[in-house]
């Protein structure tokens, strides 16, 4: 379905699948079919140029920079500034997608780094994935679950830090849905981890113990 145009969150919709699980897979599709993200760009049906009401609301945006020396946030007070700083967000997003008018981005981008919020974004959601598909390859090969703590592992550390992060947003229910139903599907059991005493894969018994 992205091979013909068709956006991730609404292949989302069509399989009835949470939008981050159908992100992961398109990126794991990308990098084994590197011409995927060009055949889905040519398949985007054809946008007609944007309205009279986004031209404004792109000057307004612009205005407001001008004046505030900011930009306009999404929760802010002022009711107007609200509008903008939502209409800016989506904005953001299909810049990040690909599929913003270039006339607006032209009209944006007399303002140095106005897209920068959804790049940092996408970073922390690309290193995100980069984490679980590590902890995945672990598992896959017959590992532990990496400790966050009492491990000289530097790389294990960051794993351990990483999934104790998702246990301790999980138990406070501050983890989105869409990531833990990509956790629960990807990493059967990341809840639980290790049984508390269970010693490490390839650790020897010590003479005590046999």
């Amino acid at each position: 379905m992205y091979r013909r145009g068709i956006p991730p969150s609404r292949i989302a919709v069509l399989d009835a699948a949470p939008a981050t699980t159908v992100r992961y897979h398109l990126q794991v599709a990308k990098k084994l079919e590197p011409e995927l993200e060009a055949e889905h760009a040519v398949a985007l049906p054809k946008r007609l140029g944007p309205s009279a009401a986004a031209l404004r609301m792109m000057q307004d945006v612009v205005d407001f920079y001008g004046t505030c020396g900011r930009l306009p946030s999404a929760h802010a007070k002022s009711p107007r500034e609200a509008t903008l700083g939502r209409w800016l967000y989506l904005r953001r997003r299909e810049a990040q997608a690909g599929t913003l008018s270039p006339v607006v981005r032209d009209g944006l981008d007399v303002i140095t780094g106005w897209d920068l919020a959804s790049k940092r974004k996408a970073e922390d959601e690309a290193r995100w994935q980069q984490r679980l598909q590590q902890v995945k390859d672990i598992r896959d090969a017959g590992g532990e679950w990496p400790r966050h703590q009492k491990t000289p592992d530097a790389d294990e550390r960051v794993l351990g830090v990483w999934l104790h992060a998702q246990r301790i947003n999980y138990n406070q229910g501050r983890l989105v849905s869409e990531k833990e139903s990509l956790l629960n599907e990807v990493l059967p059991g990341w809840r639980e981890g290790r049984p508390r005493g269970r010693r490490p894969r390839g650790t020897p018994q010590s003479p005590g113990d046999r």
